[in-house]
């Protein structure tokens, strides 16, 4: 059996409110990540992933407390990330009801974080998360950028993909900072860039706005989807979406 699609919400979380704007600017409120999480569930989401989106900016830890009320919630795999340093911010995420955690800024700073994590965890715990952006200087034309996409590394985000893979991260959340909010499509070539180089799962993130991006994403070579917006302000409902990627010919839990 083919492995199925996945459609996974995003909940975006600043202060314990769920946020979103467009390129991770202009904030609006969309709600208590909880309320959120436990609807999700409800309406046949695969995963959630919740990004505490200035943890980095600001120094300090994911909201342990959310993370916890929000595990309590669901009975889907969580992913959290945000403010991840160190094996133990891991561990700490892990044991608040975490299945999985996301790294960004601190992997760019210390590859060897990856290797880690995976070493003390397992690769399967690991996404690494990258928020990409169209730049020059770059082989392939795309750039990491860190800090919830508001610094340039000037690192080609399509090697530093296939390094992560290659040191252990499980699967690879790819975000359009270009696309990020504008619900203008996913950005096919950001993930076809990535799926060329590695074996492990690919999760599109960035510019969801109608149910054709979703199977065009699939087709680009991403293994899940993932958005945020259109869910939360009811715009697409996770089964509309999986009733195109199931009339386009990709496999969903229905």
């Amino acid at each position: 059996m083919p492995v199925a699609v996945r459609v996974i919400p995003c909940l975006d979380v600043d202060a314990g409110r769920v946020v979103k704007g467009v390129r991770f600017a202009d904030l609006r409120d969309a709600g208590d990540p909880v309320e959120l999480a436990r609807a999700y569930g409800k309406a046949g989401a695969d995963e959630l992933t919740f990004l505490d989106i200035t943890a980095s900016v600001h120094g300090r830890e994911t909201t342990y407390d959310v993370v916890r009320r929000t595990a309590e919630t669901v009975f889907i795999p969580l992913t959290v990330g945000g403010g991840v340093r160190s094996v133990a911010d891991v561990d700490g995420l892990l044991r608040a009801g975490a299945d999985k955690v996301g790294v960004n800024t601190a992997a760019v700073a210390r590859p060897e974080l990856i290797g880690e994590i995976a070493e003390r965890f397992g690769r399967q715990v690991l996404v690494l998360s990258l928020d990409v952006r169209r730049a020059e200087g770059t082989d392939s034309g795309f750039e990491v950028t860190t800090h919830g996409g508001r610094q340039g590394t000037g690192i080609d985000a399509v090697e530093w993909a296939a390094r992560a893979a290659r040191d252990g991260a499980g699967e690879l959340l790819v975000n359009s900072m270009d696309a990020d909010g504008t619900t203008d499509g996913f950005d096919v070539e950001l993930i076809e860039a990535v799926r060329a180089v590695v074996d492990v799962p690919v999760i599109a993130s960035g510019g969801a706005g109608k149910v054709a991006d979703f199977p065009a994403a699939v087709a680009a070579g991403a293994d899940a989807v993932l958005a945020a917006s259109v869910f939360h302000f009811g715009t697409l409902t996770i089964g509309e979406v999986k009733g195109a990627l199931d009339d386009a010919g990709y496999p969903v839990r229905l």
